[in-house]
């Protein structure tokens, strides 16, 4: 459950990147200028880190015992963290390939889980 909500906030991040600059003139007069500041971006962004460790953890611990999930999970993170470094020609890039590692990173738990559950209680790990 906890990765499907991560997938969604994930996505949501990168849909609020992605469409920022197409409706960052209207904001202000919607009074949603908010929405693009690079604050709420980081706050937003460190939340789903926070969620996407907490789900990965979870998987982890009772399941598959693979750290190969955080490994992704957290390079996302820091792809998507340094987009304002370079230009706005490449922050899409920068978003794009953040999002689908977190992303990335949430389906492989999903699979993992769902492949030991099917393992009658004994550990994955050795899989």
């Amino acid at each position: 459950m906890l990765d499907r909500i991560g997938i969604t906030a994930t996505s949501l991040c990168a849909l609020h990147c992605i469409l920022l600059p197409i409706l960052l003139p209207i904001l202000p007069l919607l009074g949603l200028s908010f929405l693009a500041d690079h604050t709420l971006e980081h706050v937003f962004l460190l939340m789903t880190a926070f969620l996407g460790t907490v789900a990965l953890f979870s998987g982890f611990k009772r399941y598959h015992k693979r750290l190969y999930p955080f490994y992704l999970l957290y390079l996302g993170v820091a792809i998507y963290w340094i987009k304002h470094d370079f230009s706005e020609a490449m922050e899409i890039y920068f978003i794009i390939g953040g999002a689908g590692l977190i992303v990335a990173a949430h389906f492989i738990n999903i699979r993992l889980c769902n492949r030991c559950k099917q393992c009658d209680g004994k550990s994955c790990a050795s899989d």
